[in-house]
């Protein structure tokens, strides 16, 4: 399913890309000058960058582990990022060996990366698309090659609807989410994470318009923008919450001491 070795894009190092962004703040090896210096430059403007993206990561352990414990044998990451493990697939392998996950990115590192996350149990399997988000019929249809849609799936993106605007004529995050949402079937889960002006309005405001500079739009969400994603949803409790305090665990529960980190969380169900 992933790309052949002739078809991998060129990797443009001369703007910065979110997911090697991300993978600076977590402390990877696999970003480049222009993106660290952006990293800089955001944790500079918001001091809870970092926290957020490893409350994220800790944030995607535990919903993966509540849905696979839930019986859930099938999962959608799109927006995968670069590689830090434990990967999705370890830990819903984790629960159970039989787990099936499609990984979906549009960086070519993540595509050059793609062979570490394929690495999975022999029970289960692991595949890769390499296509962006706004594309959801070319991610469904390849993800179909290995998930059985009539049946459910976790979709999970994490940290990722924040770089999809909301216009009518252009992203539509809401309207984009709803796609992919409809195309799965009932007893699904929906897995999100999304940045928020609501906790620390001027940091993250600051951190917005550097994104903004750098080539990537950036949206941060209210609760209620951020809550129309779930709409015909069912809510796993406890509900829409800053993200440390989904379900936390000791090191969360740490964290939050640390100070807020600006990102809702949920996980729902589809009826």
């Amino acid at each position: 399913m992933t790309a052949p070795d002739d078809a991998v894009p060129a990797i443009d190092t001369s703007r910065p890309h979110p997911a090697r962004v991300y993978d600076w703040w977590l402390g990877g090896k696999d970003n480049y000058p222009v993106d660290e210096e952006l990293a800089r430059k955001i944790l500079a403007a918001d001091e809870t960058a970092v926290r957020g993206a490893r409350a994220n990561r800790r944030f995607m352990h535990r919903a993966v582990r509540t849905v696979a414990e839930a019986g859930v044998r099938q999962f959608l990451d799109i927006g995968t990022g670069i590689p830090t493990q434990p990967n999705l697939h370890q830990v819903a392998q984790g629960v159970a060996a039989e787990s099936r996950v499609v990984y979906a990115d549009n960086d070519p590192i993540v595509l050059r990366h793609a062979e570490a996350l394929l690495r999975g149990s022999a029970e289960g399997s692991t595949d890769y698309v390499h296509a962006d988000v706004r594309d959801p019929d070319t991610i469904l249809r390849l993800a179909a090659e290995s998930l059985d849609l009539t049946r459910p799936v976790a979709l999970s993106l994490v940290a990722l609807t924040h770089y999809l605007g909301d216009a009518a004529d252009g992203d539509d995050a809401h309207g984009l989410l709803k796609r992919y949402v409809d195309a799965l079937a009932p007893g699904s889960f929906l897995i999100l994470s999304q940045v928020t002006a609501d906790l620390n309005p001027e940091a993250v405001g600051r951190a917005a318009a550097l994104f903004a500079r750098g080539g990537t739009p950036f949206f941060p969400r209210p609760l209620a923008g951020f809550a129309r994603f779930f709409d015909g949803l069912e809510l796993l409790g406890p509900g829409l919450i800053p993200v440390t305090g989904w379900r936390p665990e000791p090191v969360d529960v740490a964290a939050q001491e640390e100070g807020i980190v600006p990102v809702y969380a949920g996980v729902a169900r589809k009826p």
